[in-house]
């Protein structure tokens, strides 16, 4: 039986918590890599999502290129995030910019090892600049939109379960492809609908080992915009993309993802009044864990101990009746990433925490 080479997940994704103080060119350190993609969220406060990646990069020496996964609008340099670094990355406090190192408030960082800044890639009708990690199953990829069906490189060299793109230079959406919802309709990560079913963002086509497909709409593909996509595939004991049902049940729906979970997104997909949520292993180092942020609002994290998952060595059970994420009958669509494998290439079982 084969194993997964990644006995570390923290090796490719780390959780980093902080806390503001003002300074301007703030060093963070304890990532254990040079990130990639950094997400940042304060947790004390309603300060929006702040994304960063290296293949968008800087606009100056120190203004790193921002997107809010909560708002629709175009890319800003606020001044806010300065570099990534050996062990982390540095960030500013600016005047009237508190989202990533306001004085007192608390934050989360999610970090992702993608693989620099990027290389062009030739492999779609559109050329593309890709930062791919294909021991990790991640890809960075901006391209240009042409406004006409197309398929863009993203370098994997294994099917992408999941696809996070938004048009850097249009007021538009945050679309999500997932395999659980399908290539006949989007996801908004900047909402809260259920599937979007319209040919307009994939093309009706699932995407490959080597390239994704999109159709004719502004979201992926308008015409002369600036496009960015995060691509994850599936990678043994690391990383896993999928969904469950709810059964609105505190003795919830467990489901097996071959590993102990560090972060957990999730977004009930038959329910268009629920909000995406995130937990993480650095927030709630202990089961169970009920500390929640929210991806499509700026609101500060949600602590109600009775919304609670348990986060277990091979999995996560839901412990919890909310419809949020163990909504009877819904379907729950997750993607998740590893602190340990169950099963490490020593073939020695992970515990629980």
């Amino acid at each position: 039986m084969a194993y997964t080479t990644i006995n570390k997940g923290s090796s490719y994704f780390n959780t980093v918590l902080y806390t503001g103080n003002d300074a301007t060119n703030r060093s963070i350190t304890g990532v254990g890599f040079q990130p990639d993609f950094t997400w940042i969220k304060s947790r004390s406060d309603a300060f929006f999502h702040e994304l960063y990646d290296v293949v968008r990069g800087f606009s100056s020496t120190t203004n790193g290129r921002v997107l809010y996964s909560n708002a629709t609008s175009v890319e800003g340099t606020p001044n806010t995030f300065n570099s990534f670094n050996t062990d982390g990355f540095t960030v500013s406090k600016q005047a009237g910019e508190t989202g990533t190192n306001g004085n007192g408030a608390t934050f989360a960082s999610w970090n992702w090892l993608a693989n620099g800044a990027g290389v062009s890639n030739n492999s779609g009708t559109i050329t593309s600049t890709v930062s791919a990690n294909t021991t990790a199953g991640f890809s960075i990829v901006s391209y240009t939109g042409t406004g006409a069906n197309a398929t863009v490189g993203h370098g994997l060299g294994s099917v992408p379960k999941m696809m996070i793109v938004k048009n850097r230079s249009a007021v538009a959406q945050w679309e999500v492809y997932h395999v659980s919802t399908g290539n006949t309709s989007a996801m908004q990560l900047s909402g809260t609908g259920t599937p979007d079913p319209s040919s307009t963002y994939w093309n009706d086509t699932t995407p490959t080992s080597t390239l994704f497909s999109i159709g004719t709409g502004t979201p992926t593909n308008g015409s002369g915009n600036s496009i960015i996509a995060y691509c994850f595939a599936d990678v043994k004991g690391y990383s896993k993309f999928g969904s469950y049902t709810g059964n609105g049940n505190a003795n919830g729906t467990f489901v097996y993802t071959g590993f102990k979970p560090a972060f957990f997104l999730g977004k009930n997909s038959s329910n268009g009044s629920e909000n995406w949520f995130i937990f993480d292993n650095k927030r709630d180092p202990f089961n169970t864990s009920f500390r929640q942020l929210f991806p499509n609002t700026s609101g500060a994290e949600g602590t109600n101990a009775a919304q609670n998952i348990d986060i277990v060595s091979n999995g996560f059970k839901m412990r919890s009746v909310e419809g949020r994420f163990n909504e009877s009958g819904s379907t729950i669509i997750y993607m998740a990433f590893a602190e340990n494998p169950f099963v490490s290439s020593t073939q020695i079982p992970t515990t629980a925490r």
